[in-house]
């Protein structure tokens, strides 16, 4: 079974998870989905022919754990797919100096109109003529 075809299935992906954390039986894997233990055990077999996953024998249960190597194949083409597309056009952290000017520009703004309306309001009160000398 191809590699793809087997995680094209949404339980599939979900088993896969499961057991990306540790070894588990199919009892625990299928207390976690809406579905018998025979259907998860259906899509074990199918992980299984793709080369996902393997069983254990341990006593009278079997343990199914993951073998990530042939998902090498689907990193790879999401590597080349990404190849430049998906990948931002900008490398992280070119935009903060970008974001530095923008503050710094807007800080300054702030203040200098802070500034002029100080000034404004000291020059009317310190050069506004009175009754006595008018």
């Amino acid at each position: 079974m191809d590699v793809f075809a087997a995680i094209a299935d949404p339980v599939r992906r979900d088993l896969l998870r499961a057991l990306s954390r540790g070894s588990a039986r199919v009892a625990d894997l299928a207390a976690a989905h809406p579905i018998s233990r025979p259907a998860v055990s259906k899509h074990l077999r199918v992980l299984g022919e793709a080369g996902l996953v393997e069983a254990d024998d341990v006593g009278r249960e079997r343990h199914y754990r993951l073998r990530p190597g042939p998902l090498e194949a689907v990193r790879a083409l999401l590597d080349e797919l990404g190849t430049p597309a998906l990948r931002p056009p900008v490398v992280a952290g070119a935009l903060d100096a970008l974001d530095l000017e923008v503050r710094r520009v807007g800080r300054d703004r702030r203040s200098a109109t802070a500034t002029a309306t100080t000034s404004t309001a000291t020059s009317s009160t310190t050069h506004r003529p009175t009754e006595e000398t008018a």
